[in-house]
């Protein structure tokens, strides 16, 4: 039986760096014979250290040399078998539970070496993703070999430095999300840029929010595709007057067309991350727009729904991923949930590495009109904050269904009652819409089951339906 065990030496942040740096042209074969070395090493310490992997490959060939060989894994069976999964017998489910139901260990390390990411309780209970040292240095020297420097492009540096490098995130605050930790992490760290650095709560009043970034006046903003769409419109019609020498997106589907109104409301060039719990920093867009993946550390695989590769130039209809790096909770073959297509060209920017459109979430932002006949704009990750935060959520849906009636079809977790979770939910809602300036906005469950997209087969979480 597997025991619990590192990965040896600590990875060189410089010798990564250095590596991340010259793959980013050099030939796609030194890329992918990385990869390879990279996966077989994966897979032979699951195997070695994990319970759950030793017994779910133990009819495999000692040599597996395509990744297609292993069983595809979902985030409700790693959850549910968390104890299992994990590689330190130290690191257990009761123990992280403990651990980020404490907002005071935000920004800690979970038993001081592991950083902990929370995601939302979609399936009745988060999701929780532990990073070991080996991963966050593999992030940090991606992050500096290959998002810093095309950041800033030339023009936009005067502004930032004017600006003192402000940089204001409107984004879900906390919990144990992603964005929160890091946050959190770098005020701690770096202590002197805290002044610089500030995160706003998707959840705030509009009208609160434009007036917090007037006075910031960021030179870095960032947030979700739909929250920075809202912010541009606020800044067209001149109650938010801000100079950001640089918009950030992430999460969320970034079309053209929003790309291209975010840019022209705010002055400034717009670049897209795609990250995730499991690994953060999956791919990095270039001055083209197009995302790379970073595919010498991390392995994105479009699928159908049997888990079939799809050829490029199609829109997947989910997406495998496989962490190269991290050990604690080894993540092969993951069923990551958004819709990948493979661009078939090669890319102008000479970048070796592959690159993708993703879609994601493809939500809506929801107008409401207010008590004095105004216009209110909710942001579909406000919705989906309010809603997964609350447990016993296993799927849900909001609809708009008129000017004030929002509508929620939901599928209640294993364990929980359906009428009282409906309740909470519902309850909830009615408290951030009235936040909102929307008291008369009727919350109404029903009993639909959520439904699927009947053509792309996706579960649209928050949309309009004013037929």
């Amino acid at each position: 039986m597997p025991t619990g065990k590192g990965s040896g030496n600590p990875i060189s942040l410089a010798k990564t760096f250095l590596d991340a740096w010259r793959l980013r042209h050099g030939p796609p074969a030194d890329i992918d014979a990385r990869r390879r070395e990279r996966l077989a090493r994966l897979i032979e310490f699951a195997r070695a250290h994990s319970p759950f992997y030793f017994k779910r490959y133990a009819d495999l060939p000692a040599e597996i040399d395509d990744l297609r060989m292993l069983p595809p894994s979902a985030k409700h069976e790693l959850m549910e078998r968390f104890d299992e999964w994990v590689t330190d017998p130290q690191v257990t489910r009761e123990g992280v539970d403990a651990f980020v139901d404490d907002p005071a260990r935000i920004g800690d390390l979970y038993l001081g070496r592991y950083m902990v990411f929370a995601t939302s309780g979609t399936t009745g209970r988060p999701g929780i993703f532990l990073q070991d040292g080996d991963a966050m240095t593999i992030y940090a020297a991606l992050l500096s070999a290959r998002r810093l420097p095309s950041l800033i492009p030339a023009g936009a540096l005067g502004p930032f430095l004017r600006q003192r490098g402000r940089t204001a995130a409107v984004i879900t605050v906390g919990g144990h999300f992603t964005s929160s930790v890091i946050e959190r992490l770098a005020r701690r760290r770096y202590p002197i840029l805290s002044g610089r650095n500030r995160v706003f709560s998707i959840l705030a009043p509009l009208p609160d929010l434009v007036r917090s970034l007037n006075a910031f006046r960021p030179a870095v903003l960032g947030s979700y595709p739909t929250a920075l769409a809202v912010l541009a419109r606020e800044q067209e019609e001149g109650r938010l007057k801000i100079r950001p020498a640089l918009a950030l997106t992430g999460a969320e589907w970034l079309s053209p067309g929003v790309r291209e109104r975010i840019a022209a409301a705010f002055r400034c060039p717009v670049r897209d991350t795609y990250a995730a719990s499991e690994f953060m920093g999956i791919a990095f867009d270039c001055r083209h727009g197009r995302l790379h993946v970073n595919a010498d550390w991390v392995v994105l695989e479009p699928v159908d729904e049997a888990y079939r590769p799809v050829p490029p130039g199609r829109a997947s209809y989910t997406t495998l991923l496989t962490n190269l790096v991290n050990r604690v909770q080894p993540i092969l073959r993951y069923d990551l949930g958004d819709s990948v297509t493979t661009l078939p060209c090669p890319c102008p920017c000479g970048s070796a590495l592959p690159a993708i459109q993703v879609e994601g979430r493809r939500d809506e932002v929801l107008y409401f009109v207010g008590p004095r006949g105004d216009t209110v704009p909710i942001l579909p990750m406000a919705v989906a904050t309010v809603v997964e935060e609350t447990p016993g959520v296993r799927t849900w849906q909001a609809i708009q269904r008129g000017p004030a009636l929002l509508a929620l079809r939901l599928e209640e977790a294993a364990g929980y009652e359906r009428r009282q979770v409906a309740e909470v939910v519902a309850r909830r809602l009615r408290d951030f819409l009235t936040s909102q300036g929307l008291p008369q906005v009727a919350v109404e469950t029903t009993d639909e089951p959520p439904r699927r997209d009947p053509v792309g087969g996706k579960l649209r979480q928050v949309f309009a339906d004013l037929k």
